[in-house]
């Protein structure tokens, strides 16, 4: 490795080393490992322009093996971007942009949020597939306007993460060839050396899945690596993975390919020895000029986007309208036929008023909004006919059909969701993937995370309660709605009827900087009546959708299948002044004005039930402590629906007699 390709990492090893001594806090063991492949990768290949990280056809970096963060803040702090290096001294402290994992949205170039190990993966599997899809519906010939590549570090923890194997599987069978991952292969872990735990045959694993392996890199030889992304880059048809033999804590002489540098800084007297060791020779956060031109990115960047605009431009003339839909879909912006388009739908709904289970609802919801969205993609993790998620005019994305916007996940719903949130983070489609309620278990992580990044992607889930009958408690969700609910900036879905679960699409859509789960039923529902200002007011989260005469005595609060035994319990109640409230999205109404919500619930209407197939405890809140909740606190069993709503006492007798002792 030539010694100015040497110096350069060494300022990555250095400063990272620094801001964790700094902080007395973190990870420099990864950094001081991958700088020299970090150095090839940034300064030969990698196509980005610090002065604009939102440059459609970047190429995008992931770092999976996200506690290693001060690699990519080094990394954007000297190629240019935004980062200075106050904020890579307030490494890991209050409101800094160096937080002590890598977090979108805090520090410019940081792509996704990492660190929950396998799931930088799974979003850069998003990333890849949003850009063969956008490929495939947008290049023409002659006119590559979408060509980029998306390049993840990843260690052993990554690979011992169920999620890869998810994600690269599905990975390698779509044929990814623009997906390269650096495998940092040093042996270590935190609690030590991983032989005594981590024996898989990785290449071959991987080449099971039908990637290209190339393996034993020097990860710190410099032409090696070179010579390893040259071959990654020849090979479109397949996704890559490079073995990258590293020694962690490169430089430190007494702590370096040891657990001791995995988690922890060094030590003042350490520290010093690395700089003699790496013949490192200025004081902390001190970088020389000659470094940082070294690794300034700007200049270059700035001729590669503009040598794109110019390629774009070229496009444009040849390829107007589709040039319009590229910009308007990187831009996030709705297309101008979109709120005609819904209501007309939403008016078709009210007036035939069908009886469907609110996932055919969905499934006819997704088929028109579709219509109206070019970049909206479907899937489900294996399916589809019980999610109604694919609509008749989708095309499955695969080798073969790029252009595609279904994409079938396979039973992986934990990659599904996180692949989803790659989507997103890319640009340019809205995805949404399905499953039944209950394997949203297996996904809660990469929900967690999509809420965490504020971004929007679509959660789909049916078979929502004991409603479904037969399976059993196995497949019957029972806590899953109340925890969804509980995670923040989630908005989260349960409609009565097909009008509700088309409003409910609507704004899921809609809401982009945050995502939605949508849950909707297996059994048949009958679709309600509804005024204009009802419909309006279905997007307030909760409203009033059955009156009585005057101040209310009593109000009954319900969602999604439990609302029709509110309005057959109100009809009963004929001697009482009942008020019926739908409530399909808590977590919006929660957030409308003081008005509107006292108009609905108005307080001094302490007589409340309420009334959901789930668990009780989270609509104290909405019932307070003189009312009464319908609801199921124990698991289900295997029986036909009905029976098991008689069973556990969710039933329109139930809610009357409910009532009859609140009021």
């Amino acid at each position: 490795m030539s010694n100015n390709r040497r110096h350069l990492a060494n300022a990555v090893r250095v400063l990272s080393m620094d801001a964790v001594q700094k902080a007395n806090s973190g990870h420099p063991g990864a950094p001081m490992g991958m700088a020299d492949i970090a150095e090839v990768l940034w300064n030969d290949y990698l196509k980005h322009n610090p002065n604009n990280t939102k440059w459609s056809d970047r190429d995008r970096f992931i770092l999976s093996n996200g506690h290693g963060s001060m690699l990519i803040y080094s990394l954007l702090h000297l190629s240019g971007y935004d980062l200075p290096m106050d904020e890579i001294k307030r490494f890991r402290q209050l409101h800094s942009r160096t937080p002590g994992h890598p977090e979108y949205g805090y520090a410019p170039g940081v792509e996704t949020t990492t660190g929950p190990l396998g799931q930088g993966i799974t979003n850069a599997v998003g990333m890849a597939i949003a850009e063969r899809m956008l490929a495939g519906q947008f290049n023409k010939p002659g006119h590559e306007i979408v060509d980029h590549y998306t390049y993840v570090f990843h260690g052993d923890g990554c690979l011992m993460e169920g999620i890869s194997h998810e994600a690269c599987s599905l990975a390698g069978t779509l044929g990814l060839g623009k997906l390269i991952l650096f495998w940092d292969d040093n042996g270590i872990s935190i609690d030590g050396e991983v032989e005594g735990w981590f024996t898989d045959d990785t290449p071959a694993r991987f080449e099971s899945y039908g990637w290209q392996v190339i393996r034993n890199v020097n990860g710190h030889d410099a032409d090696e690596i070179k010579a390893a992304i040259e071959t990654a880059r020849a090979n479109t048809d397949q996704p890559t993975m490079i073995c990258c033999k590293t020694i962690i804590g490169f430089g430190s002489p007494n702590k370096a390919g040891s657990h001791d540098c995995h988690g922890a800084a060094l030590g003042d007297e350490e520290c010093a020895l690395v700089r003699k060791e790496l013949g490192w020779e200025y004081e902390p956060f001190v970088i020389p000029e000659d470094v940082y031109a070294g690794w300034d990115a700007r200049e270059k960047g700035a001729a590669a986007e503009a040598e794109w605009q110019a390629r774009f431009d070229a496009y444009k003339a040849e390829y107007p309208e589709l040039a319009a839909e590229f910009e308007r879909r990187q831009a996030g912006e709705l297309p101008a036929n979109w709120q005609e388009g819904v209501k007309a739908w939403i008016d078709q709904l009210r007036e035939e008023k069908p009886g469907w289970a609110t996932r055919v609802a969905s499934g006819k919801t997704i088929g028109a909004f579709a219509a109206l969205l070019p970049e909206l993609v479907g899937g489900s993790a294996d399916l589809a006919p019980s999610n109604n998620t694919k609509w008749p005019e989708a095309v499955a994305f695969s080798k073969d059909t790029p252009e595609g916007n279904y994409v079938h996940y396979g039973v992986r719903e934990f990659g599904m969701s996180h692949i989803m949130n790659g989507m997103v983070l890319h640009g340019g489609v809205i995805p949404f993937g399905g499953t039944f309620l209950m394997f949203s278990e297996y996904a809660r992580n990469a929900i967690r995370m999509s809420a965490l990044m504020k971004i929007g992607t679509i959660f789909l889930y049916t078979h929502d309660s004991i409603g479904l009958g037969e399976d059993g408690p196995t497949h019957q969700p029972v806590e899953q709605i109340a925890t969804l609910r509980m995670i923040p900036r989630m908005h989260t879905w349960r409609p009565c009827d097909a009008v509700e679960s088309a409003v409910a699409w609507k704004c899921a859509v809609e809401r982009r900087d945050c995502p939605t789960t949508l849950v909707f039923t297996r059994q048949g529902l009958p679709c309600n009546e509804y005024t204009d200002e009802q419909v309006a007011n279905i997007e307030r989260g909760g409203y009033i959708l059955s009156d009585c005469e005057g101040t209310p005595e009593v109000i009954i609060i319900a969602t999604g299948s439990e609302v029709q035994l509110a309005l057959a319990a109100q009809q009963e109640l004929g001697d009482k002044k009942v008020r019926v409230v739908s409530m399909p999205c808590t977590e919006r109404f929660d957030e409308q004005d003081d008005a509107y919500k006292e108009s609905v619930l108005p307080s001094s209407v302490t007589a409340r039930v309420a009334v959901e197939a789930g668990v009780t405890g989270f609509w104290a809140k909405y019932v307070g402590l003189n009312g009464k909740v319908i609801g199921i606190d124990t698991f289900g069993e295997s029986a036909p629906a009905g029976e098991l709503f008689k069973l556990f006492g969710i039933t329109t007798e139930a809610v009357v007699a409910a009532v009859n002792e609140v009021a």
